[in-house]
């Protein structure tokens, strides 16, 4: 008997030291390649982001590889998830375009070693460690909101073009300014007549918002909260000399739309986008040497950026947006 229960202990030691070893072995001991994996890879906010990811590597070691598919679907990321494991990333930064259907994939990603963190559009909570977002998102929702009725003095219809219709981040904004304006009386003569997308598309958000003018002759505004989908509408709106009888607001890198601003057909909630891509591999890096491992009130360093703190969920805020008005729009330099 005696035996067997000194047999039971040792076995059960050897477990312990083995996941202790293997646990060990998961926490890189130096800098690791972080590999970008934006929803698209024309997305030239996905490209300024990995410019701050770059001058973050600069500063304390690693890589910062790029690779995104032409097309912002699901499917096309799960292909590029399993390249770069292939190719033996630390951790994968994703920008999702379908929180729940790269998931999967992503936890296979994790059960081979390679840690994940999601920036600009979350995934499902138990597919990465961290979450880093570019400001709080009821916080955008509701400055959006406020953008719209600001333009249209509190009162008519407008409409949303959003980008896709499982994008986590524009799903979650849409959702909350719904409940807002159902609670909030200062909306009350606000009415949303439609939302439709512009697949991540120049020319599909054109087509939209000069469809949406067509299809409610009595529209007032639309909000784009999509950074392709606002300089692209306004363009159109402009050549069709509708810009202005309809305001536009949403996000956008501020300088592709900055003679609108200026003229006040337009409006725009933003941040600096280079700084969460900086942002993104310090947490990366952290997350890769176990310093930082997703519980609530971990803090750790970013460099010029000062110490964050990791909140609720995992979720890392890179700091408040701002209304992008003519009274501010020398601030933004993107």
């Amino acid at each position: 008997m005696k035996s067997k229960v000194l047999t039971s202990l040792l076995l059960a030691s050897t477990l312990i030291a083995t996941v202790a070893t293997a646990s060990a072995e998961d926490c890189a001991k130096a800098p690791v390649t972080v590999g970008f994996l934006p929803k698209l890879d024309t997305d030239p906010y996905f490209q300024v982001a990995q410019t701050g990811a770059e001058e973050a590597a600069a500063e304390i070691g690693g890589k910062a590889i790029k690779q995104a598919p032409s097309q912002a679907t699901a499917e096309a990321q799960i292909d590029f998830i399993n390249n770069l494991v292939s190719q033996k990333v630390g951790v994968i930064a994703i920008s999702a375009n379908d929180a729940n259907a790269v998931a999967p994939a992503l936890r296979r990603a994790e059960k081979q070693g390679v840690k994940v963190v999601s920036y600009d559009s979350d995934v499902a909570t138990n597919a990465r460690t961290v979450f880093l977002n570019q400001a709080a998102g009821d916080s955008l929702a509701e400055m959006m909101l406020e953008s719209m009725g600001q333009l249209i003095n509190y009162e008519g219809d407008f409409a949303i073009l959003s980008s896709t219709p499982t994008a986590t981040n524009q799903n979650a904004w849409i959702d909350f300014m719904k409940k807002k304006m159902a609670a909030d009386k200062k909306y009350s003569k606000m009415k949303l007549v439609q939302v439709a997308y512009g697949q991540e598309s120049e020319q599909v958000n054109q087509q939209q918002a000069l469809g949406l003018a067509q299809a409610f002759p009595n529209l007032k505004g639309i909000i784009i909260p999509a950074g392709i989908g606002l300089p692209a509408a306004a363009r159109a709106m402009d050549q069709a000399g509708l810009l202005g009888k309809i305001k536009l607001t949403g996000l956008a890198p501020a300088t592709l739309i900055k003679k609108y601003i200026q003229d006040g057909s337009v409006q725009d909630i933003w941040w600096n986008v280079k700084d969460l891509g900086y942002l993104t591999y310090y947490a990366a890096q952290a997350v890769a040497q176990c310093k930082v491992t997703g519980k609530e009130g971990e803090t750790f360093n970013v460099g010029r950026l000062g110490s964050y703190k990791v909140g609720p969920k995992g979720e890392i805020l890179l700091g408040p947006a701002k209304i992008v008005t003519p009274a501010n729009i020398e601030e933004f330099k993107f």
